[in-house]
């Protein structure tokens, strides 16, 4: 074990001990390397949660778009559990970026990151062709994050 305490054998020890130290101001005796690995990875998990929650929200708003006029042409239908659940990801998005306001800049990148893979679940989802949907996201960052918006 080095004197650290070890991170690949007892992470949670190692996290203990390397906060004790940094709490005493003993920073010769920090594991540096570890600790930037850990902290660079929060911030990645951070940017995956908002991936994530971008998919589902783009890909429930493109269901809302391309399918729900074919199914409101037929039936008097509103959508309740796609709203349902554009609503739930504009809060946790809204909710992340207030936990972490570094992560604003990174939005478009974000959002072209996640359209992919929200194009392939709306896809899925519909049964429509990928090819029914646009090459790139059709909704600016202001209209993803606006509450009212959902696209006509």
């Amino acid at each position: 074990m080095s004197q650290f305490g070890d991170y690949e054998v007892d992470f949670y020890g190692w996290a203990v001990r390397n906060a004790q130290l940094l709490r005493q101001g003993r920073f010769a005796e920090i594991d540096v390397e570890h600790i930037a690995e850990e902290l660079e990875s929060m911030s990645k998990k951070d940017q995956r949660e908002l991936e994530s929650r971008f998919i589902i929200l783009i890909a429930h708003l493109l269901k809302w778009q391309y399918q729900l006029q074919q199914i409101m042409a037929m039936w008097s239908w509103q959508g309740g559990s796609w709203r349902g659940s554009i609503i739930e990801q504009r809060v946790q998005i809204a909710k992340l970026l207030r936990n972490n306001p570094g992560l604003k800049p990174h939005l478009s990148e974000a959002i072209a990151n996640a359209y992919p893979d929200a194009v392939e679940l709306a896809s899925e989802e519909t049964q429509l062709a990928k090819s029914t949907f646009p090459d790139v996201c059709p909704y600016t960052v202001e209209q993803l994050l606006e509450k009212e918006f959902y696209p006509q």
